[in-house]
């Protein structure tokens, strides 16, 4: 039932703009699924799906390959990969160098892509400070946005 869950998401994400989980949470009820908001969120973390804007400042549901074909989702991930120098963890935080005036667009793009345990994101000129909630989290953005960057 589960895989039958998240193929329809994908489906349904493709199909129409979904702008939140209860959004997707109706449609998935009328495609016969009977699910909770609760449910709904973990599986857009499962997908790792995020949001990109459609450039009227409305944001839809993506997965990181439709931000390819999209021109926002395109700049933000090129910012993102070209201003990058460095990040680490510390403890529960991950901290993100990046080139002079790219933190804020950069930070925006992590915004976008949702990740679990994130508390806070604060953006200076050249600093990104991500407070998780635990030090697991932390190292699972680490890994993951180091994926970004070499994909």
């Amino acid at each position: 039932m589960k895989i039958s869950r998240l193929n329809k998401i994908l489906e349904l994400i493709e199909k129409f703009e979904v702008n939140t989980q209860e959004d997707l949470a109706e449609l998935l009820k009328e495609s016969g699924f009977d699910v909770t908001q609760a449910t709904v969120s973990r599986d857009i973390k499962e997908l790792k799906l995020i949001k990109v804007s459609k450039g009227n400042g409305i944001y839809k549901y993506a997965t990181m390959e439709d931000t390819k074909d999209s021109i926002y989702g395109n700049k933000m991930l090129d910012l993102f990969k070209n201003s990058v120098l460095n990040i680490e963890q510390v403890k529960n935080f991950v901290l993100i160098k990046t080139t002079s005036g790219a933190a804020s667009g950069a930070a925006e793009f992590i915004d976008n892509c949702e990740f679990k345990g994130i508390a806070g994101t604060i953006a200076g000129d050249d600093t990104i400070f991500i407070l998780t909630r635990e030090d697991e989290y932390a190292a699972n953005i680490l890994e993951r946005l180091y994926d970004i960057i070499k994909g």
